[in-house]
């Protein structure tokens, strides 16, 4: 094991150092150690060692936009020896442990870092656009925060044995690209030495400053990181490098901070929509210089601010006011332009997943649009970055239309939730009965509600109520929510241990999918789960149920109810005569059930594909079920489906399978299939390995997939979808049957027409008509039936006001029905306090040795303290039952009929909440 003490000093004594007269110098105030042209130099260069240098006196260099510096960039190294690859998406589907791609190195991880699948190009140079959620409250404070960035890189795999480059060429080509084609004095550049890790690996890097800003770094990822800070060594050296473009445009602008230099004209357009009065630039420029040092989670930044106050000759208070719009401003446009890459590459606005982290930046646009009191919809401003973006990522505007739509819900429903917001607040702080809201419940209200604690304590801190919010909230929230949760069972999880050192099993399901009869030997046998050395049987996998059947051994015959692939061992639960270890077995598997297993998977694939084309290239599989009866798919999509476009999908879906398109199964390398395919390969999750099974049917769908399907479409039969449901925001849930179970479906429908036709006594075809025609009998009987019970309702009330008792001031009825539906008292004790406002009516409903009871209090009788809720809940206590209720109306059951008590007792529990005495 290697202890960062230990780390190989000569690692950062690279010729380039030695060729051109670096000095090596420990920083006076830090302590690191960096590289300089510069004898002189004191300092790192970095914060919080040195101010920023660059703002308001840029180095002297070419000037270059962002587009101009992408391009410089890819070309220079192009020029020596790398291929260009084109950007990956920033929905990271090809893997398991993170949504958005936060560096180009993400792109490569973890297949190609650890050498199981070759890099797309060796060496390569990429610019990738990153999110990154880990900074959202520093965005517009620090200057220098972004929520979405490219990020540059060149990347060499030094893997299986074949060297690239390391860190000579590594360091040697960062000088050049600055000093040849940035033309920027090289005694300016430091290269500060430092440990990088994240991600399990780690490895010694040079940040890379000019200036006091960080224009790249350099890491030489060797390691893989254990636990106490210990690091071993890998069997790969990885050059993982990282050249903010962003960062790069503002540090050669000179810019007051990094939304100026890279959003200048989107920004002036929006504060003059925003009625923003214009800051003065040395006020930004002064701010810029410090707070990029500390970020707004620390105290810090609060005591910079104070001494720019008081050098713009400020109070602290008109400093905060005159920046507080632009930082508003700033956030809503670094937001917007994440959100033009996410919605962009297809992420559908929900509760979890990629989506709940679309949404969270959504509403924290619509939050600052608010509050900037802005008359513009965030929409215009994404569709500003789109149409930018789009003169290099033509791609993006394919969904223009429908992120604009989904955009425009978005709003509608965060006013909804605003709508909303004081009365979830004030019921979440009765129920506890607290005086302050905790972390733990501004979390709660925000994720379930959509509520912003900033609102929260607009609303509640008027009330007493305290409601501290910490700097970092937005940052926590995205935090829970940026990594996938692991779907494994802890059964799977037990058996894991005990499977680990047996052989793969070979899966005779891959090599002939009808091969319904085999023999096989037994491994292991644990306790009701058997291992064979090779099996027909299909696993539970990707959505698609195990298969069934039997397996005959010398002590009988066993069942086959339920099959797992626990790392490639697939294992057998059986149920009656279990075979003993080495045995050979004779197993066959339920046919029946395996073709309509197939037949739902493959109907998937085709439902799937009628969906992207009805809908738009948006959707994308959030989950699924194949079962035998009946199958679902989950799909991203922002709104509910319509019965037109339900329609419209089912044809789709029966078009492909009357054209009978052929169903191609094969095993591929990864690195093949996602050439050809792209990343849409991963629309049922990721497929592990160097070598991926995919399967395609022709010029309709492609999927890296592990299930059972079809040779033809033309073999699904007829689908029919029947029912779909959105199971949470964004994700709408279609289910269907296919082939036999369809036919089976259809003719429970017909039979179910027919027994309805029969019991109404009318034909088939003309029983719309004579159900309409029931429905207008029933309403009409309806209506009969209120009047009547209007007019008992009057005649009770006036024995009802002979049985008033008066406390106080209070009218009391108390009354005993028996069998009576409570609706029909419910309307009578409303009747009863609308006409004596300070009446308290308490109706028991019997039946049999149980009761109800429902209270009714009057808005008059409210004022004196008497509540509803809280009476029922006392009086059902007494009886043995339970209720409760609102300040006007309570309910309660399960009263034992026998302990009801006396209008003596009653009263007084009346009195608790009043305090008055009979009159």
């Amino acid at each position: 094991m290697v202890s960062v003490t230990d780390l190989n000093g000569n690692i950062y004594e690279v010729e380039i150092f030695r060729g051109e007269g670096f000095v090596r110098k420990k920083c006076g105030r830090c302590g690191r150690y960096f590289w300089s042209l510069n004898p002189d130099q004191e300092f790192c260069g970095d914060q919080p060692c040195v101010e920023y240098g660059f703002i308001g006196n840029p180095p002297k260099a070419r000037r270059l936009d962002k587009r101009e510096f992408r391009e410089a960039f890819l070309q220079f190294f192009k020029e020596n020896g790398h291929s260009i690859v084109r950007r990956y998406p920033v929905v990271a589907r090809w893997r398991e442990d993170v949504y958005f791609v936060g560096a180009s190195i993400y792109d490569f991880q973890p297949w190609v870092t650890s050498g199981v699948v070759p890099p797309p190009a060796n060496p390569l140079v990429i610019s990738q656009p990153s999110i990154r959620f880990t900074d959202l409250e520093n965005v517009g404070r620090t200057g220098r925060h972004l929520t979405g960035f490219e990020m540059m890189a060149h990347h060499a795999f030094n893997v299986n044995g074949k060297y690239v480059y390391w860190n000579n060429e590594t360091v040697e080509y960062c000088f050049r690209f600055y000093k040849e084609i940035v033309q920027v004095n090289p005694e300016e550049l430091t290269f500060i030495e430092d440990l990088w890790s994240g991600g399990g690996n780690a490895g010694e890097d040079f940040e890379v400053l000019l200036r006091g800003g960080e224009i790249a770094t350099l890491v030489f990822m060797h390691y893989e990181t254990g636990e106490n800070g210990t690091l071993k060594a890998m069997n790969n050296m990885i050059v993982d490098t990282g050249y903010g473009l962003e960062r790069n445009v503002w540090v050669f602008s000179g810019k007051p901070n990094i939304y100026e230099a890279i959003y200048g004209d989107l920004i002036e357009k929006v504060r003059l929509k925003a009625g923003v009065e214009k800051i003065d630039e040395r006020i930004l420029l002064e701010a810029s210089k410090t707070a990029g040092i500390l970020s707004a989670r620390e105290s810090g930044l609060e005591n910079i601010r104070s001494k720019i106050a008081v050098k713009t000759g400020m109070t602290l208070e008109e400093l905060e006011n005159v920046l507080r719009p632009y930082e508003l401003i700033y956030k809503l446009v670094d937001y917007s332009y994440a959100l033009a890459w996410i919605l962009g590459d297809g992420v559908v606005a929900s509760n979890t997943g990629a989506g709940y982290l679309a949404r969270l930046l959504i509403r924290r646009c619509l939050r600052a649009r608010d509050e900037l009191k802005l008359d513009l919809e965030i929409g215009w401003i994404v569709h500003q970055h789109l149409k930018n973006l789009a003169l290099d990522f033509p791609e993006l505007l394919e969904a223009e239309d429908k992120i604009m739509e989904m955009l425009e819900l978005e709003a509608k429903k965060y006013r909804e939730s605003i709508s909303k917001a004081l009365n979830i607040a004030m019921r979440v702080v009765k129920d506890a009965k607290k005086r302050e809201l905790t972390l733990k419940d501004l979390i709660t209200l925000y994720d379930s509600h959509g509520l912003p604690p900033e609102l929260l304590r607009e609303k509640l801190a008027p009330m007493g109520i305290k409601v501290e919010i910490p700097q970092d909230f937005y940052s926590l929230v995205a935090k829970i929510h940026e990594k996938p949760t692991s779907e494994k069972t802890i059964e799977e999880l037990k058996l894991r241990g005990k499977v680990e050192e047996l052989p793969k099993t070979r899966r005779i399901f891959y090599e002939d999918d009808e091969a319904w009869k085999f023999k096989s030997k037994v491994l292991k046998v644990l306790d009701d789960w058997v291992v064979l050395e090779s099996t027909a049987f299909y696993p539970t996998s990707g959505g698609q149920l195990h298969d069934t059947g039997i397996m005959r051994s010398i002590n009988g015959v066993a069942k086959i109810v339920d099959v797992r692939d626990v790392n490639g061992v697939i294992v057998h639960k059986v149920e009656g005569a279990k075979p003993v270890e080495g045995d050979d077995v004779e197993c066959e598997v339920d046919m029946d059930r395996r073709r309509s297993l197939s037949r739902h998977h493959t109907a998937t694939h085709i439902i799937l594909g009628a969906a992207k084309r009805v809908l738009g290239p948006h959707v994308w599989q959030s989950g699924a079920e194949k079962t035998v009866e009946k199958a679902r798919l989950d799909i991203t999509h922002y709104k509910s489906l319509t019965l037109e476009e339900v329609e419209k999908i089912e044809t789709l879906a029966n078009r492909v399978v009357i054209e009978n398109r052929p169903v191609r199964c094969f095993f591929t390398s990864r690195d093949e299939a996602e050439k050809k395919y792209g990343f849409k390969l991963y629309q049922g999750g990721v497929y592990p390995g160097r070598t991926i099974r995919v399967v395609e049917i022709e010029d309709w769908d492609v999927e890296a997939c592990g299930g059972i399907h079809c040779k033809r479409t033309g073999d699904v039969g007829f689908i029919k979808i029947i029912g779909v449901d959105r199971i949470q925001d964004g994700v709408e849930r279609i289910e269907y049957v296919a082939g036999e179970q369809a036919l089976k479906y259809i003719q429970q429908k017909f039979r179910l027409i027919e027994e309805v036709s029969a019991a109404l006594k009318s034909a088939p075809d003309r029983l719309k008509d004579s159900i309409l025609e029931l429905l207008r009998d029933l309403k009409l009987e309806r209506s009969k039936v209120e009047n009547l019970t209007r007019k008992l309702t009057e005649v009770r009330l006036d024995l009802l006001v002979k049985n008033i008792i008066e406390i106080d001031g209070v009218k009391l009825i108390v009354e005993r029905r028996k069998n009576e539906e409570s609706d029909i008292v419910i309307n009578e004790a409303n009747t009863f306090v609308n006409r004596f406002p300070e009446a308290v009516a308490i109706y028991f409903i019997s039946d049999g040795d149980k009761s109800s009871i429902i209270v009714m209090v009057g808005d008059k009788a409210r004022e004196f303290g008497l509540n509803a809720g809280a009476i029922t809940r006392n009086i059902a206590t007494l009886c043995g039952g339970r209720g409760g209720g609102t300040v006007r109306l309570g309910q309660g059951g399960g009263l034992n009929t026998s302990k009801i008590p006396t209008i003596e007792k009653i009263i007084e529990e009346v009195l608790k909440f009043k305090g008055g005495r009979p009159s």
